[in-house]
């Protein structure tokens, strides 16, 4: 995938986008799964433990609009540590995971390493923003 022509402020946004979709397809596809709504509802799940997983929900939604907006240095920082905490909700999961949910596992995690390679990469480079203003 070449990357130089892209912004990565877009890049990041768009693949932060795509992870989300990832997360919703999964959920969803596992509807069609014999027994999945009955399961869930027969669960108690802490409410402790849905604060958790709405958390680490949201990291995917606030980052579609934090990628556009920080500075390249605090962008890589908070893509990096965005990313590390979405991969372990993700493979938080895996214990008790089908093949499509590691499936799905596999490609958010790599995701997430193109979203680490492409906000260290936005930090080591000068910023558009920063040329235009010195011309």
């Amino acid at each position: 995938m070449k990357t130089n022509t892209i912004d990565p402020r877009i890049l990041l946004s768009t693949l932060w986008i795509v992870i989300l979709f990832n997360m919703i397809v999964r959920d969803l596809h596992e509807f069609l799964r014999e027994g999945y709504i009955e399961q869930m509802m027969s669960l108690q799940i802490p409410e402790v433990n849905m604060l958790v997983y709405g958390f680490v929900a949201q990291i995917p939604i606030m980052m579609i609009l934090l990628s556009r907006i920080l500075k390249d240095k605090a962008n890589t920082w908070y893509n990096t540590i965005a990313a590390v905490i979405t991969s372990l909700g993700f493979l938080s999961t895996l214990p008790n995971a089908d093949m499509d949910d590691i499936f799905f596992v596999i490609i958010e995690n790599i995701l997430l390493l193109v979203i680490i390679r492409v906000s260290w990469k936005l930090s080591k480079q000068p910023s558009k923003r920063n040329t235009e203003l010195s011309q």
